[in-house]
């Protein structure tokens, strides 16, 4: 909803021969209206939700007052931004980013596997605070490409290409994650099963 729809709607308003400045800005609001229709039905607003919604009005309101729909196209530039920084704050944390995200998505004994494997096996913390300045830096990275291609290249070319920046930020991330974090607990006698951590026995090839 939030990737396929502001950029279907952009291209057909397009189409329809629509100006630059009111798709982008339709196709904008289709998040915001989304993040809306979540603090109403919940009747609570999270970080994420807030975050989107200053961007959008911040964005919206640069745009009117210099008449450059190019400022509505820097805003998922803004986004990757703020989650990069935020992901690299989480190193000051007692667990990085990457060691909560996974127990958002797991269920309660995978969360518990993942905690044991957590306590158990220093080299495995030292991959996750890894992996996760891993994933800060892709962001940051991401968010200044954003920028660049927001203020240099053709209008109508952007929300295209920044979809396009995404799965290959994400695709980078992954492949990293992969190969780098199979190669790491090899390297320290570990091998990993699901989300469970063991030690390598002797005469046992790692996985």
């Amino acid at each position: 909803m939030d990737v396929v729809a502001p950029l279907a709607l952009f291209y057909g308003l397009r189409w329809l021969g629509v100006n630059q400045f009111l798709a982008l800005l339709a196709g904008a609001a289709i998040p915001a209206v989304e993040a809306v229709h979540g603090v109403v039905t919940r009747r609570r607003i999270g970080g994420v939700q807030l975050f989107m919604l200053g961007t959008m009005a911040l964005t919206v309101a640069m745009s009117f007052v210099t008449g450059s729909p190019r400022m509505l196209l820097i805003r998922n530039g803004w986004g990757m931004a703020a989650l990069g920084v935020w992901m690299l704050l989480t190193l000051l944390s007692r667990r990085p980013f990457l060691y909560e995200a996974a127990r958002v998505v797991l269920d309660e004994p995978k969360q518990r596997d993942w905690e044991l494997s957590w306590d158990r096996h220093p080299p495995f913390r030292r991959l996750l605070w890894i992996c996760s300045a891993f994933w800060g830096i892709a962001c940051l990275l991401d968010a200044g490409l954003r920028v660049v291609m927001a203020m240099t290249m053709p209008i109508d070319q952007v929300p295209a290409l920044d979809d396009a920046l995404l799965a290959v930020t994400l695709a980078v991330i992954l492949l990293f994650q992969r190969f780098y974090g199979r190669s790491y607990l090899r390297r320290n006698g570990l091998r990993r099963d699901g989300v469970q951590i063991s030690s390598v026995s002797a005469g046992e090839p790692a996985r």
